[in-house]
């Protein structure tokens, strides 16, 4: 049985700035009780010698290895925008910046 008392619950609550009502006191009281006994048995039914792991399943990298390929020039790649300057594309400002 776990130690989640309406006492802790006020004060998680007020911790985290949330308003509760008596009745979501004694509410939560019971529903935090059952989580925290639930991660309690897991917590023992998981021996020291299992690895943690975050997939069931063992995965690897199915990524494709990054070569460097041919590409456009900066000159092409400009060709076809419809405003450029100073070697990049130009385009409306959209902060009150200059």
């Amino acid at each position: 049985m776990s130690e989640v008392t309406p006492d802790l619950v006020r004060h998680l609550a007020s911790l985290a700035r949330i308003l509760v009502t008596e009745e979501e006191v004694q509410k939560l009281t019971g529903e935090l009780s059952v989580i925290v006994d639930s991660v309690a048995s897991v917590n023992k039914a998981v021996s020291g010698d299992v690895a943690a792991t975050s997939h069931p399943i063992p995965m690897s990298n199915v990524f494709r290895e990054d070569i460097v390929l041919p590409s456009l020039t900066q000159a092409e790649a400009l060709s076809a925008a419809p405003d450029s300057a100073e070697g990049r594309f130009k385009v409306p400002a959209i902060l009150d910046e200059e």
